[in-house]
Parts: C-alpha cells; sequence; structure tokens
C-alpha cells in the first residue's frame, strides 16, 4: 500500500465530521483556515460559527465595521488576521465582484493568504491539485 493509500485509509477511519469540510464553498473554506490558524479546532470551532452567523457572505462582512470583526475575535490573539480577513473581504469585493475566489492564483492575491492558505482553499473548493502541508509536516521530514 503507497502512503498515499496508508493516508487517505487513516482518514476515512479517523477524519473529524467538520462544517468546513461539507462544502465546496470557497468563503467558508478561507474562514476555517484563517480561524484555525495556530488554532486547535475544538478552541476554533466556537468562533468559525460566531463568523458564520454574523457574514454569511462575504459582502456581509466586508461592510462590517472592522470593531465587530475584532469583538468576533476576542479571545483567539493574533488581531492581523481579523484585520486581514476584513481587508480580504473588501478585496474580494473590488477585484472579483464579491464572488470569493477558488483559483489559487486569485486567492493569493488577499491580504493575510499565503501558500498554504490558498493551496487548502483552492485544492478543496475547486479540486486544483495543491500540496496541503502545515509547518507541522516538514519537521517529520529533517
Amino acid at each position: 500500500m503507497s502512503f498515499a493509500q496508508k493516508l487517505l485509509s487513516w482518514y476515512a477511519e479517523n477524519g473529524r465530521d467538520l462544517p468546513w469540510r461539507n462544502t465546496k464553498d470557497p468563503y467558508i473554506i478561507w474562514l476555517s483556515e484563517i480561524i484555525l490558524q495556530q488554532t486547535r479546532v475544538e478552541q476554533g470551532m466556537p468562533y468559525f460559527y460566531r463568523f458564520v452567523e454574523a457574514f454569511p457572505t462575504v459582502e456581509a462582512f466586508a461592510r462590517a465595521e472592522e470593531e465587530e470583526v475584532l469583538r468576533l475575535w476576542q479571545g483567539l490573539g493574533y488581531y492581523s488576521r481579523a484585520r486581514n480577513m476584513h481587508k480580504a473581504a473588501k478585496m474580494v469585493m473590488e477585484l472579483y465582484g464579491g464572488e470569493f475566489p477558488a483559483a489559487y492564483d486569485k486567492v493569493i492575491k488577499l491580504s493575510g493568504v499565503g501558500e498554504y492558505t490558498a493551496s487548502a482553499i483552492a485544492s478543496f473548493s475547486a479540486g486544483e491539485k495543491r500540496a496541503v502541508l502545515d509547518g507541522n509536516c516538514f519537521s517529520c521530514f529533517e
């Protein structure tokens, strides 16, 4: 059995049912990716639900006041992530007419989005063949 097959077999048996795994919506995937940076799923889940409820669309997010975004973010730390999310939502409105992009080459242009996040969004929402490995994986190969 190849490494990929072993990994997929493990995931089929152990993967958690998480709301952002049940969608191809790049906006929802983006929210989860940014919220979960440097945050455990158990801690990030309530924030994810708060953001989806408060901002069901990227347009709603872009129209929000920064104070509201920061209030919902309170407790997660790294407030630059929240500010970058707000800026990225506004960029989606300006650059992409309010349609959150799924393609890597567009997502990577958004504020606060790096290679990992852009790859995750493109892979999970558009089916692009992108490697999505976080920094923890690299230490396994050193």
